[in-house]
């Protein structure tokens, strides 16, 4: 094999390298919010079992909280029982140490506190589970896929929704 032959090897590789490379990152970043994905909808299975227990009637939960020290009812300590697993409670695109501070990287929608399944009312908006979000990432931690959060909906469906800006 002559330098030449071993330079244009080398070249190619370069570029292969090159276009692979970022390649691979976005789809790292796709199955990390995959996976949030499918978090999202183990605690809505976890949700379910809430409801075994409880009626059909929702908790009664802050949406967030700013600490793990605050002694509130939050998403992670009222449906801990039933999901079995703290870590569903992490996105693994979040990277801002959220999950850590406040024990949970998901937001609960405190509006539907107490409603019970099947007679919901969000602000007289929509009657329909399919149309009424429960649960949504506390931040955009899916930037790379699409300006949009994960939100989990009382009919049990996950889906990207685009996140509203002001000021743009």
């Amino acid at each position: 094999m002559t330098l030449l032959e071993i330079m244009v090897v080398l070249a190619i590789i370069g570029v292969l390298s090159a276009i692979l490379i970022p390649s691979m990152e976005r789809i790292k970043l796709a199955a990390r919010s995959n996976q949030c994905v499918g978090k999202l909808r183990e605690i809505g299975i976890g949700m379910s079992n809430y409801f075994l227990d409880h009626g059909t009637t929702f908790p009664t939960m802050v949406a967030a909280r700013e600490s793990r020290d605050e002694d509130v009812p939050a998403i992670d300590t009222v449906l801990l029982d039933y999901v079995k697993d703290e870590t569903l409670f992490q996105c693994p695109s979040d990277h801002a140490g959220i999950f850590e501070k406040t024990g949970s990287s998901y937001l609960w929608n405190s509006l539907i506190n107490g409603q019970k399944m099947g007679n919901m009312d969000l602000l007289g908006l929509t009657e329909s589970e399919s149309g009424i979000p429960t649960v949504s990432d506390k931040e955009n931690f899916h930037k790379h896929v699409g300006d949009g959060v994960n939100i989990l909906y009382a009919d049990g469906h996950v889906s990207r929704n685009l996140q509203l800006t002001v000021g743009r």
